[in-house]
């Protein structure tokens, strides 16, 4: 029985000394440096979120003046009907839209509910073709039909 003893301790003894060299394996594997590069990355994104927020407010560049089509500065004589709203002289397309505005809101034709609309009065009536109420964007085409 002592022979058995004995094998059973240097069966043992071994066993013991694979746990030791295998523990070491664990403790070198087993460091948190998984943990802190997630939270680098985390860090990192927080940085870009300011950054964006830095680069909106940047100053936009000054806006050049467009210049205007000289073939809208060109006179054109209006119409009797188109005359009696804006006066006899020859203007440009710009000037008759501006003082065909002024006289819409000097006798309060707009709208009040829908202001995309212009109601017509007896001058009105006869430069929108008897319609009573037109659509500010058919200005253009009114007027285009009314000048020379």
């Amino acid at each position: 029985m002592a022979t058995a003893k004995k094998t059973t301790a240097k069966k043992a003894a071994p066993k013991k000394a694979a746990a030791k060299k295998a523990a070491p394996k664990k403790a070198t594997k087993a460091p948190v440096k998984k943990a802190a590069p997630k939270k680098a990355a985390v860090k990192k994104a927080a940085p870009k979120k300011a950054a964006a927020k830095k680069a909106a407010p940047k100053k936009a560049a000054p806006k050049k003046k467009r210049k205007i089509n000289p073939a809208l500065l060109q006179p054109l004589t209006p119409s009797p009907a188109l005359a009696a709203v804006i006066g006899n002289k020859a203007a440009s397309r710009p000037d008759i839209i501006k003082k065909i505005w002024a006289y819409i809101k000097k006798q309060g034709l707009q709208d009040s509910t829908n202001k995309r609309m212009i109601n017509a009065d007896d001058k009105l009536k006869t430069l929108f073709s008897g319609k009573s109420q037109v659509s500010m964007f058919d200005l253009a085409k009114i007027v285009s039909a009314n000048v020379k």
